[in-house]
């Protein structure tokens, strides 16, 4: 009977390593803002220099035909995409045992491109509110519901902790379920290779989709006006 009682109380393998995750990407997305973070100038330049787009700040950005940017987002998206499956391609060789440290990369690197993303459609975070909608602009890309009584509640320094919070509980809940595979070494590199590029990709699309919209949303504000084709005119 004791026995029984003991393995009631154990944790299964997938809740120990659902909280493992959890409270290692917390921590990583707690640092990740100042230890990854995007250079907006060297980015500004890499705009112009490798993407062609000629704008001297990310104001220009309303400017540009949304065409353009949806086309210069894909190829960031599509970036991360391929840096990420190349990373889950050589931690998965060792399989679990370097599943904690893989997503702790892979979040920086998801980190770093859904700033880009953001900075793309013209949303810089110098200010402490562009700070948070950077990080509410994460939460979406998760796939987490942040609710309006959050939002409406917490001040900056008590709203992006529990952000993180929500983002690391959802995140690492989608982990262990898809990357349960990843026990296998060896052929556990394949898996993790193409895991951490389909998560990379369903982040970006969702914070694509959250900063196009609210793009689309300001150059309304501003008296541009959407034509057939996606393209916004004055």
């Amino acid at each position: 009977m004791e026995r029984e009682g003991v393995n009631r109380t154990m944790p299964t393998p997938k809740t120990w390593l659902r909280r493992r995750i959890e409270t290692s990407l917390s921590s990583t997305l707690t640092r990740a803002y100042q230890t990854v973070r995007v250079d907006p100038d060297r980015f500004l330049l890499e705009l112009r220099a490798a993407h062609g787009l000629p704008v001297t700040s990310f104001q220009g950005m309303y400017s540009l035909d949304i065409s353009v940017l949806d086309e210069t987002s894909e190829k960031i998206i599509h970036s991360g995409m391929k840096l990420a499956a190349a990373e889950g391609a050589g931690f998965g060789i060792g399989g679990f045992l370097t599943i904690v440290p893989d997503f702790s990369i892979l979040a920086g690197i998801t980190m770093r491109m859904i700033q880009k993303l953001s900075l793309i459609y013209g949303y810089e975070f110098n200010t402490e509110d562009e700070v948070v909608a950077l990080w509410i602009a994460a939460a979406s890309a998760a796939g987490v519901d942040l609710g309006r009584d959050l939002l409406e509640k917490n001040l900056m320094n008590r709203l992006i902790p529990k952000i993180i919070q929500k983002i690391a509980a959802k995140a690492s809940t989608e982990f262990v379920e898809k990357w349960a595979g990843r026990i296998i070494p060896v052929a556990s590199s394949l898996i993790g290779g193409v895991l951490n590029y389909y998560f990379v990709r369903t982040w970006g699309e969702r914070a694509h989709a959250h900063f196009r919209q609210k793009h689309i949303e300001a150059r309304k504000q501003i008296g541009q006006v959407i034509v057939p084709g996606g393209s916004l005119r004055s």
